[in-house]
């Protein structure tokens, strides 16, 4: 059989746990820097998001006002121009009347015209009637001649 030859640890017990709790505070204080590290990011994003918080306050404040203060001056100029708008209609209310009343004139006057022009016409049409009738001899005005037997 052969035999192994033994191994002998020179280390001692103590020496092997100091190393090993030496190992272990450097990986605990590594990892309590790596903590306060995300500690403060974390404090960081915190006060971020507070101040994101107070902005997105302060906006919703700003845009409520704005809000407010649009409305007002919509219904402002809705009213304004609500006036003008009756303004305008009752002015050209007026002028259609005027207007219909103007063409209700005309239309009398051009009835008025259209019965000149026709008895101006049938004037006309009767005095050449009359001309043509008596140039042409059926119509005769003077009296016959009578012709005298002088003996």
């Amino acid at each position: 059989m052969t035999t192994t030859p033994k191994t002998t640890v020179t280390y001692s017990l103590e020496d092997i746990l100091a190393r090993i709790e030496d190992k272990m505070d450097a990986r605990f204080d590594k990892m309590d820097a790596r903590f306060e590290k995300v500690d403060r990011q974390l404090t960081e994003i915190n006060q971020r998001l507070t101040k994101l918080e107070v902005g997105q306050a302060e906006l919703s404040g700003d845009i409520k006002a704005l809000d407010e203060r649009l409305s007002g001056d919509i219904k402002a100029l809705d009213e304004r121009l609500s006036g003008e708008i009756k303004t305008l209609d009752e002015r050209l209310s007026g002028n259609i009347k005027t207007l219909s009343e103007k063409v209700d004139g005309l239309g009398k006057r051009l009835d008025n015209q259209e019965f000149l022009n026709r008895g101006v016409v049938v004037a006309v049409l009767a005095a050449l009637i009359a001309g043509g009738a008596k140039l042409f001899g059926f119509w005769s005005c003077s009296k016959p001649v009578e012709k005298s037997n002088n003996k």
